[in-house]
């Protein structure tokens, strides 16, 4: 009979943790950028770098890891975009209002993907995770009202509060609500995993944090 001293801890598996922890400082990055310029200059300088930040964070990401996923390269090009709109009209509502577009798009996505049956996070997922049709339902369904808080919190802060208060909830703000949010999702990981246990990549989330 095995005893507490011979039991060995579970190792870390450095392999499987390396990308996904690749995959967090490349999302990071941009918006430690962003906080870091728009506290030393202003927003306009911070969008500039902000923008600049998100670009080599896809081109690294396609260096590192091989590929660019999809939700952070629709989100780089919403960047782009509204960023480009922000220092061209010099008015920070478009950068401000870009969280608020990325993430109702994320939302009407995945909650309109199910009212035609189909589960489009599968689709993101499909190769991390293995879940019975019910399980992609009520993840996606979860993922898509998260998104749509997300709209409303980012319109809420960024009408009601300053400049530079928004920033902080941006940076400071979204990343720890979106671990947490995922943490509190793998009872249904293994809920309905095929075999009613599944192996949860850490760190993994189809959150489109800049």
């Amino acid at each position: 009979m095995a005893t507490a001293e011979n039991e060995k801890p579970a190792e870390v598996n450095w392999d499987e943790l390396r990308p996904q922890l690749i995959k967090v400082a490349l999302e990071l990055g941009p918006l430690i950028v962003f906080f870091i310029v728009n506290a030393r200059l202003d927003i306009f300088a911070a969008t500039a770098w902000f923008m600049g930040a998100m670009v080599l964070s896809l081109a690294l990401s396609w260096l590192i890891l091989k590929k660019v996923a999809v939700m952070p390269l629709v989100t780089g090009v919403v960047v782009l975009i509204f960023g480009g709109l922000t220092l061209w009209l010099q008015d920070d509502t478009f950068i401000k209002m870009k969280p608020t577009i990325v993430n109702s798009m994320f939302a009407i996505a995945l909650l309109g993907g199910l009212v035609f049956g189909q589960s489009l996070l599968k689709y993101v997922f499909g190769d991390v995770y293995k879940l019975q049709p019910k399980g992609w339902s009520v993840l996606t369904w979860r993922w898509g009202l998260f998104f749509v808080f997300l709209a409303v919190a980012n319109e809420v802060v960024w009408r009601l509060f300053d400049t530079d208060t928004w920033v902080a909830f941006k940076v400071w703000g979204i990343m720890p609500i979106t671990v947490v949010f995922s943490m509190l999702q793998l009872p249904v990981l293994t809920k309905y995993a095929p075999d009613g246990k599944t192996h949860v990549p850490p760190l993994t989330t189809p959150d489109p944090l800049p």
